[in-house]
């Protein structure tokens, strides 16, 4: 994504823009979330959309880790993941599933 015309209003748009890198991250956060939720709706809808761009918890500074208490791992939970690795640059992803006695668990590697 091109920020360059994104201007920084707090320094009339006339020098360095503070936090680029952030910034953009964030805005194709924004885009990922109004491809996948649509538009018009409410403010809290967007916020709380824009909270699953997160993982749960990065381990050992290295390993995401999603946790979930769902029926079973779906595609969605995996796509979810690899979203998250690209999101962080980071290569190796576990969902964990807590439903069931028995823990479901996944490891995905980008």
């Amino acid at each position: 994504m091109n920020t360059d015309s994104i201007p920084d209003l707090h320094r009339g748009g006339k020098s360095k823009v503070l936090l680029k890198a952030e910034t953009e991250q964030i805005i194709g956060f924004a885009f990922d979330v109004l491809n996948e939720v649509d538009h018009g709706l409410n403010e809290k809808i967007y916020e709380n959309s824009l909270t699953e761009f997160a993982p749960d918890l990065i381990a050992f500074g290295s390993v995401v880790v999603d946790t979930k208490v769902i029926d079973r791992i779906t595609d969605h939970e995996r796509g979810q993941m690899l979203n998250y690795l690209r999101i962080t640059e980071l290569r190796v992803g576990l969902i964990l599933n807590f439903k069931n006695a028995r823990l479901e668990f996944e490891r995905i590697v980008l």
